[in-house]
C-alpha cells in the first residue's frame, strides 16, 4: 500500500488549524518576550525559563504557523516583516488577556470585588437603594452592575452568567436554580380618581369585572399574577393596553384608560386611588434566585447572606 505523505502531511495542518488557538497561546508570551529584547539571553533571563526552552517554542511557533518571525544571527534576532505584523497582534491579545485577568481577580476580591444583581423594575426606586446603601456599611467598597428587568429575562441573565443574584417574582421553580421566599408584597387595584370604586378603601376585585385592565406583557410576573387572581375572582379581565413598566401603567389609569393591579409606589401619584383588594388575597412574593451549583465569589456570597438575612423585612411596610 502506497502512502501519500504530502496528502497525509496537508490533512495534519488542517487539523492543526483548527485548533490553532490551542497550538499557539503557550507560545504567544515567549514570542513577545524574544521579540521585544531582540536577543534569546536577555529575553530568558527576564522570562526565568532556559534560553533552549525558549528557543525551540519560538522555532516551533514558526513551524506550526508556516511563517519566519525572526532573522537569526547567533542569539541575536530580529523581526521579520511578517513577525512585525504578528507582533503588533499578539500584544494585544495579551494585553487583552491581562486586562481580562485583573478584571476577574478585582471582582473576587471581598473587599473590593463585583456583583451583578438583577431586580424587578418596581424595586429599583426604594427597594433596591435601601438594601444597597444597608449592604455597603461593612461593605463599603464593593462594586455593582445593576440590571433591572422581568422574571423570565433575569432567570436568563443567571443561566448565561450575565447575574450572580437576582429578585424576582413569582419564586421561580426550576431544577437548575435555587431560590428562597424572602418577603411578600400586596397589590392594589389601582383606579381613576374619577372612577365608580374611586370612594372606596376596599373592593372585593369581582367588582372590577366589567372594567377594561392595563396590564404588564405576557412572561412578565406581575401578568401572570393578575391573570391568576382574576381567575380565582371569577372572571377573564378585558385588557385594552399591554405595557412593559409599572409606573407606565399607573400612569395609564390616571389617564382613565383602565384599571390595574399593582404594587405600592415609591411615591404617591395623582389622579389615581389605589384600592385594598379583600378577595382573593392580593400579593406578590418575593423571592432570591441564583443558578445552582455556581461557586460564589467571597463578596456575592456575602451579598446572598445579607439579602437572606432580611427575609421578612426586604420591602418597606
Amino acid at each position: 500500500m502506497v502512502h501519500d505523505r504530502s496528502s497525509e502531511k496537508w490533512l495534519s495542518h488542517a487539523s492543526d488549524t483548527e485548533d490553532m488557538s490551542m497550538v499557539l497561546a503557550p507560545r504567544l508570551a515567549y514570542f513577545a518576550g524574544v521579540a521585544r529584547h531582540e536577543h534569546v539571553t536577555r529575553a530568558a533571563l527576564e522570562m526565568g525559563v532556559p534560553q533552549s526552552t525558549l528557543s525551540r517554542a519560538v522555532v516551533r511557533l514558526e513551524q506550526d504557523l508556516g511563517v519566519t518571525l525572526f532573522a537569526r544571527k547567533g542569539r541575536t534576532v530580529s523581526l521579520t516583516p511578517a513577525g512585525r505584523t504578528f507582533l503588533a497582534s499578539v500584544e494585544r491579545a495579551l494585553g487583552e488577556v491581562e486586562r481580562a485577568a485583573d478584571e476577574v481577580r478585582a471582582d473576587a476580591d471581598p473587599r473590593a470585588g463585583k456583583v451583578a444583581f438583577g431586580f424587578l423594575h418596581t424595586m429599583g426606586s426604594e427597594t433596591v437603594p435601601a438594601l444597597l446603601r444597608a449592604f455597603r456599611v461593612d461593605h463599603p467598597k464593593v462594586r455593582f452592575t445593576l440590571v433591572q428587568n422581568y422574571g423570565e429575562a433575569m432567570l436568563g441573565g443567571l443561566r448565561t452568567g450575565e447575574l450572580d443574584l437576582c429578585l424576582t417574582s413569582p419564586v421561580p421553580d426550576a431544577p437548575d436554580l435555587v431560590a428562597r421566599r424572602l418577603d411578600e408584597q400586596r397589590l392594589r387595584l389601582v383606579v381613576p380618581d374619577d372612577h365608580r370604586l374611586a370612594g372606596r378603601r376596599r373592593i372585593r376585585l369581582a367588582e372590577a369585572a366589567d372594567d377594561v385592565f392595563v396590564t404588564l406583557e405576557p412572561g412578565y410576573g406581575l401578568r401572570r399574577i393578575t391573570d391568576a387572581l382574576c381567575a380565582q375572582a371569577g372572571f377573564s379581565p378585558k385588557i385594552a393596553f399591554e405595557g412593559e413598566e409599572a409606573e407606565t401603567l399607573r400612569g395609564l389609569v390616571a389617564a382613565g384608560l383602565g384599571v390595574a393591579l399593582l404594587p405600592p409606589p415609591a411615591v404617591p401619584r395623582p389622579g389615581v386611588v389605589e384600592l385594598t383588594v379583600t378577595s382573593p388575597r392580593a400579593v406578590r412574593e418575593i423571592g432570591l434566585a441564583w443558578l445552582d451549583g455556581h461557586p460564589d465569589t467571597p463578596p456575592v456570597a456575602a451579598f446572598k447572606r445579607f439579602l437572606l438575612s432580611r427575609r421578612g423585612h426586604l420591602l418597606p411596610k
